[in-house]
């Protein structure tokens, strides 16, 4: 629960510091070249990092090398481009990150809690992706409001799905009347 609340948070904050830069200037070619060359030497220091770990922590490692790359990338692309839809990018390719990251450390946890982490990391990864589609609609002012309402209805019931089955899932760890008392709980508090 910690650990999903922790990724909601960073997706929010990642998403609301990228909408922000929305209506800043775009920056010169020389800027953006430069900047892409960094990114790829930080990208090269961080898997030469990894280096000395093992198993999954290598691999959680590498995978957060690889996440920090491709932000970063779509990040200098939207402030090179500086279009809605470079900062739509932007934070679709950090919602895949940070995704990608979260899977990835679901791989130290086996069986039922391995299933429950992995049906988290989606659910926040689909909250982020939703909560880019919101941003990049209300951004928009030639689309009218009944389209940010199916985009948030769309969310609410997305986030409503997954998070029943996250509950399932850990529902699946118990047995008897525990477990049908569990995933009645879950279908309540869900509307299941």
């Amino acid at each position: 629960m910690f650990k999903s609340k922790w990724v909601i948070g960073l997706l929010t904050c990642a998403g609301l510091a990228c909408t922000g830069a929305a209506g800043a200037a775009p920056i010169s070619k020389d800027a953006y070249k430069g900047a892409n060359a960094r990114i790829e030497a930080a990208y090269k220091a961080d898997t030469d990092a990894c280096a000395g770990l093992t198993a999954n922590a290598k691999d959680i490692c590498v995978e957060k090398a690889k996440a920090k790359e491709k932000v970063a990338k779509a990040d200098n692309e939207a402030a090179y481009k500086n279009t809605r839809q470079a900062h739509y990018d932007a934070q679709i390719a950090r919602a895949e990150a940070d995704y990608a990251v979260a899977k990835e450390r679901c791989d130290d946890l086996s069986g039922d809690k391995k299933d429950a982490c992995v049906q988290e990391a989606k659910a926040a990864e689909a909250k982020a992706k939703a909560d880019a589609k919101v941003a990049e609609v209300s951004g928009n002012a030639n689309r009218v409001a009944a389209t940010k309402t199916e985009v948030r209805d769309d969310l609410a019931a997305d986030k409503r799905e997954r998070g029943y089955r996250a509950a399932v899932e850990k529902c699946d760890s118990l047995t008897g009347d525990a477990k049908d008392a569990c995933i009645r709980r879950a279908k309540a508090q869900y509307g299941m």
